[in-house]
């Protein structure tokens, strides 16, 4: 985070029909510590309970999680520092992945990267850094494949301080980035499986965070598929750790803005959270009045300004936020696995419900 500021229904249909009733009437009730979300019922909240949701979601593993993170995040990769080694060796490490594992490009055939010139790099913390570039993988939908769900995390973070120490960011943003490659891999396997969802999603990894959101702003300025037909924006930024203030409830995640610009999205991601992973939501970061302003320091925000719906997954800050002892011995890899099973689930039914989720707030 940026330092400033299965085609075939539930085989059972009375167990369907339960399952159903449950979940539409649990996005009725009220989340703990809601902050200021509305919390009315929708019964659109989860039209599309897909069969294969969980077969899918059950290869999300803490271990996968655990190998990635300790490349991404080792010394080796000098703090992956916006158009540096470190940052270009990360690049190629997902893109090689990707390629691995039959995650297709969203360019062109072959190609992953989304070049940004230097001269991009024009103002405040990132004038004069060298060229970069945003990574995508991208897995077409079935039956609406011109409409697509971005699913993102910033690969980059701060690189090596004077005395050549090393800023690993491994929850900063190792942990999103390790995510978002393996729910890439898993939507791709279930597609090659004949599973794969009705609308398309966009695996996207943006380089500069760390310098001001210029990665993603440059996605925004240059979309590779038009932002009229993007239906939101998953954004994990820090899903690694546990908040000082969690200690005593680790069993959390902090979720912003899922409510700023339709309400469907967040009834959608209560039910599905309250169906399959059963986290604590806690809303607190959310508030409008929230002095930290976290709903506009991470990439989410150059798709929310655009009147896109988001929502940013984020456990909170630490001891080791933007230090050299945000390494990866440090990650609860449990938790992280949890907290990426609840993106995948929206993911998956933003992907398969019948209808896109409506803008329906305006801010």
């Amino acid at each position: 985070m940026s330092f400033v500021f299965g085609h075939s229904l539930v085989c059972n249909p009375m167990k369907n029909t339960i399952l159903l009733f449950c979940i539409l009437l649990m996005a009725a009730c009220k989340s703990q510590n809601s902050g200021n979300v509305n919390n009315s019922s929708d019964e659109t909240a989860t039209s599309a309970i897909v069969a294969g949701a969980t077969d899918y979601a059950k290869y999300i593993e803490a271990e996968q999680l655990k190998k990635h993170l300790y490349i991404i995040a080792s010394d080796e990769m000098e703090g992956r520092k916006t158009g540096e080694k470190g940052q270009k060796m990360a690049a190629e490490y997902i893109k090689n992945f990707y390629i691995e594992n039959d995650v297709a490009p969203a360019i062109a055939e072959g190609e992953y990267f989304q070049n940004i010139p230097k001269s991009y790099f024009d103002s405040g913390r990132a004038k004069g850094l060298e060229a970069s570039e945003n990574i995508l993988g991208f897995v077409e939908g079935s039956e609406f494949p011109e409409e697509v769900i971005v699913v993102s995390a910033h690969y980059d973070h701060v690189g090596m301080d004077k005395d050549g120490n090393v800023f690993n960011g491994a929850d900063d943003d190792g942990s999103g980035t390790v995510a978002v490659m393996e729910l890439a891999r898993i939507f791709t396997k279930a597609k090659n499986e004949g599973n794969g969802p009705k609308r398309s999603i966009l695996f996207l990894h943006v380089t500069a965070e760390e310098v001001g959101l210029v990665g993603s702003r440059y996605y925004s300025e240059n979309p590779i598929f038009p932002l009229a037909n993007t239906v939101a924006n998953l954004n994990i930024d820090m899903i690694g750790r546990i908040d000082p203030n969690k200690k005593d409830s680790p069993d959390y995640i902090y979720l912003i803005g899922s409510d700023k610009l339709s309400q469907e999205l967040h009834q959608v991601s209560e039910a599905v959270n309250r169906m399959y992973v059963n986290l604590e939501i806690d809303y607190t970061f959310n508030d409008e009045n929230d002095p930290n302003r976290f709903y506009y320091r991470s990439d989410h925000y150059n798709f929310a300004k655009h009147g896109i719906p988001v929502i940013f997954y984020f456990n909170g800050v630490h001891e080791d936020y933007h230090k050299i002892t945000d390494t990866p011995d440090k990650i609860e890899y449990e938790l992280m696995e949890k907290r990426s099973k609840l993106v995948f689930h929206t993911a998956w039914e933003l992907a398969n419900r019948k209808e896109r989720i409506k803008v329906n707030i305006t801010e």
